[in-house]
C-alpha cells in the first residue's frame, strides 16, 4: 500500500549540514525526512522556487526526452530502506506499455516535481523510516534560500566535486 505524499520544503541537518528533503503525506500527519546531496537539492530547489536556467538541467533534460518519445511519468514511488539507503522507482507510461525505472529518491522527486507526477511512499517505508522532526525553515532563512538561488549560476555547479 502507497501513500501519497508532497514535497513540504527543503531543510538543513544541523549535524551533518546535508540538505533533506521533507515529504508530508495529505493530512500532515506523517513527514518523511530524506537526506540527499547538495546537487539532488539545487535541481529540486530550482523546480520548487520556479527559477529558470538557461539551459536545461538533467532532470528538465530527462523531461524533455520523455516528452519527445510520448512517454508520461504516472508516479514515481519511494519504494524501500535498506541500510539507512532510499530507493524508489519511476513507473512510466509509454503507449500500452507500462515501464519501471530503478532510481534514487531525489532523482525521482526532481522529475516528478518537474512534470507533475504523484509522490507516493511505500507505507511499510514510511513505518521503518527514522522518524526525524525536522524545523520547518524560518521565513529568514526562506529568503537566504531565495537569495542563493536567484544568485545561482551555471558555472557553480563546477565548483563542487562528488
Amino acid at each position: 500500500m502507497w501513500v501519497e505524499m508532497k514535497v513540504r520544503g527543503l531543510a538543513l541537518d544541523p549535524v551533518s549540514n546535508m540538505p533533506i528533503i521533507i515529504l508530508r503525506d495529505e493530512e500532515e500527519k506523517r513527514s518523511l525526512p530524506i537526506w540527499v546531496g547538495i546537487f539532488e537539492a539545487n535541481a529540486i530547489a530550482l523546480e520548487l522556487e520556479k527559477i529558470a536556467t538557461p539551459r536545461p538541467m538533467t532532470h528538465d533534460l530527462i523531461r524533455n526526452i520523455l516528452e519527445a518519445i510520448e512517454a508520461k511519468v504516472e508516479k514515481v514511488v519511494v519504494n524501500d530502506l535498506r541500510d539507512n539507503t532510499f530507493f524508489a522507482l519511476i513507473h512510466l507510461r509509454l503507449g500500452e506499455e507500462e515501464i519501471t525505472v530503478d532510481s534514487r529518491p531525489s532523482d525521482a522527486i526532481a522529475l516528478a516535481l518537474r512534470v507533475g507526477a504523484p509522490i507516493f511512499v511505500e507505507e511499510d517505508v514510511v513505518r521503518r523510516a527514522k522518524s526525524v522532526e525536522v524545523a520547518p525553515r524560518e521565513a529568514d532563512d526562506q529568503e537566504k534560500l531565495k537569495e542563493w538561488l536567484e544568485n545561482l549560476k551555471p558555472e557553480d555547479f563546477g565548483k563542487f566535486k562528488m
